[in-house]
């Protein structure tokens, strides 16, 4: 269960505005940051945000606020408030006790500081949300008259509460931003009925799996996916099992040593999709490539992680020949499948859709982005 810690700034305070775009916003070189890190916390800090400058916050150490700040653990949520509105929501990727890291970050504009902001948080997927924070008030509970004083946590009862029912608070906050509907997880008898029907899946078309000749073009797909991946400046996650096949025919072997941790769903079920582009701890797009005619296995893992992740932001691709979009399209608008909204949120992209793609960019290091393949594929619906 993740903790959810919020900085509140209080409105007009201009000199936490001005360290707030100094240090969030505009963020910090790792140059400034790493002479002040022992070895492993700077090993740490690369391997979630490699080259890239830093978003960085922190805390008076006083003791409410150490308490506080020993409970935290990487990937929990840290929202920041400025008034009533809550301006920014980021993942805690790591955190020091450094003096002498804040008086390099947070001079006082007025002198020299006696007392500096010593608790320090390293914020990754630093996300700009700017919604009312009665809308926060509303998921957990709270009294609209409920008001907020320096860096707090919300209690584990409510967070248990928000747990059972819904997945990743980032997702919810976008949701009701653009005005939708906020979806639940399914209840344990719906899990019980898809295992069903996924067991009576599965045993169809068996003859086409055991005699699939196509593993090869598999792994040819999901090398183009993870090039492509790389040019649209994500990082690229593909099975375990399949890295050793990428590293044999094509030499790259540039995969995290783990699957982050406090990504926005259980790592068990992210893991195995065929290749994922993620960013430090958020998804940006998952891929399942389908070359047999029964085509459902990836659509399966797909429909776990809709059921514990209902409210995922990010696009979910069908990737398969031409000759089989048909077959997609039918798998997808099964009675499963369609009840848990694939007809309209998974997307068919053709294996030509994507060479063509490979081509276009095949001399560009970068320029590629998501947006381009949602719109170079299609929905079944």
């Amino acid at each position: 269960m993740r903790n959810i810690f919020i900085l509140y700034m209080p409105p007009g305070n201009s000199e936490v505005m001005v360290h707030y775009e100094d240090t969030i916003k505009n963020k910090v070189p790792q140059e400034r940051i790493f002479k002040y890190l022992d070895f492993n916390l700077q090993n740490r800090l690369k391997n979630v945000f490699s080259n890239r400058s830093i978003a960085v916050w922190g805390s008076r150490d006083s003791s409410a606020n150490r308490s506080r700040f020993e409970k935290m653990q990487i990937g929990d949520d840290i929202l920041i408030v400025e008034g009533e509105i809550i301006k920014l929501m980021g993942k805690v990727a790591a955190k020091v006790i450094s003096p002498n890291l804040s008086c390099e970050l947070w001079k006082n504009l007025r002198g020299e500081s006696t007392e500096g902001w010593n608790l320090i948080y390293f914020i990754a997927n630093p996300l700009e949300i700017n919604l009312p924070f009665n809308e926060f008030k509303k998921i957990f509970g709270y009294k609209p008259s409920w008001n907020l004083r320096g860096f707090t946590n919300i209690s584990d009862d409510r967070l248990e509460e928000f747990y059972d029912k819904y997945d990743d608070l980032y997702s919810i906050l976008q949701k009701i931003k653009g005005g939708e509907k906020i979806e639940q997880k399914l209840e344990p008898e719906f899990i019980r009925e898809k295992e069903i029907e996924k067991t009576r899946l599965e045993t169809e078309d068996i003859d086409d799996i055991l005699n699939n000749k196509e593993l090869s073009e598999h792994i040819k797909m999901q090398w183009k996916l993870i090039r492509l991946g790389l040019k649209a400046d994500s990082k690229v996650w593909i099975p375990r099992n399949d890295q050793s096949r990428i590293e044999k025919q094509f030499g790259f072997r540039d995969f995290e040593k783990q699957f982050a941790s406090g990504i926005d769903v259980p790592v068990q079920y992210v893991e195995n999709i065929d290749v994922v582009w993620k960013e430090e701890f958020r998804i940006h797009a998952a891929f399942e490539i389908e070359n047999t005619t029964a085509i459902y296995s990836g659509l399966l893992r797909f429909s776990d992680l809709k059921i514990i992740a209902p409210n995922s932001p990010y696009p979910l691709f069908i990737v398969a020949p031409l000759s089989k979009k048909n077959r997609v399209f039918q798998q997808v608008k099964r009675p499963t499948f369609r009840e848990l909204g694939f007809d309209k949120e998974v997307r068919y992209l053709a294996y030509e859709v994507v060479n063509e793609i490979d081509k276009f960019f095949d001399k560009s290091k970068k320029g590629l982005n998501v947006e381009l393949l949602v719109g170079k594929s299609e929905k079944a619906s």
